[in-house]
């Protein structure tokens, strides 16, 4: 009986902070195209989610588009590891029945605890059951924002009156939890607050605790409610 091609074929894409995610990502979903197989995309921080700064969290929020727009299976973010990421990307490589794995050549000396030159042996001892593909990729190019807001706090969304406002206390009108970025260089609460709704990653811009896009904030809390 002929197979399906590809059937037994699954692709599982590690991307780290910087401008080349994106480019493998989508290296990762032409293979997958071709090989009519699945794909998943994975990053991996020792950092909890609430302490990435605005950088991190744009790069993350990018990764879940794409993953949705590309027909990813899924977008996996390890957060809070202490695994080392070579162990990390073993456990979802043999959970997802991964056969193929692509990852930036410059993304061993970023991740951390893993010394220049040994994380490609470090992956193919690990990992022996799947084909690593390294894919040559550029250095990462500081992003401007990166300079333009402070590190994020832990913060809630509550209603106030017609509008939303940001609050540093968790009360009982609360409807959304995230994290705050207070622009660099004002004594306001300006910046933005990105937070989770419906498995995605929102932003709102806050201008002096309030919240610009209240009617947007209104519909999502709705649509909260409903669910």
């Amino acid at each position: 009986m002929l197979k399906k091609p590809g059937m037994d074929e699954c692709i599982l894409v590690c991307v780290y902070y910087g401008p080349n995610g994106e480019r493998l990502i989508r290296r990762g979903h032409k293979m997958a195209s071709m090989l009519n197989c699945p794909f998943y995309i994975l990053t991996v921080d020792p950092l909890p989610f609430d302490q990435f700064d605005a950088d991190k969290s744009e790069y993350v929020e990018r990764w879940q588009e794409l993953s949705e727009e590309l027909g990813a299976q899924a977008f996996i973010l390890r957060d809070s590891e202490r695994l080392p990421s070579a162990k990390v990307i073993k456990e979802v490589a043999y959970d997802k029945n991964v056969t193929q794995i692509v990852i930036g050549q410059t993304a061993q000396s970023r991740w951390e605890e893993i010394t220049k030159g040994s994380f490609i042996n470090v992956l193919l001892r690990e990992i022996p059951f799947a084909d690593l593909h390294v894919v040559s990729v550029a250095r990462t190019i500081k992003s401007v924002e990166e300079d333009m807001y402070e590190k994020g706090v832990r913060a809630y969304l509550i209603k106030d009156g017609e509008d939303y406002r940001v609050s540093f206390t968790q009360s009982k009108g609360c409807e959304f939890e995230g994290i705050f970025f207070k622009e660099i260089g004002t004594d306001f609460n300006n910046g933005i607050f990105k937070f989770m709704h419906d498995h995605k990653m929102c932003q709102v811009h806050v201008d002096d605790d309030r919240i610009e896009e209240s009617r947007t904030v209104e519909r999502m809390a709705e649509e909260k409610h409903v669910q």
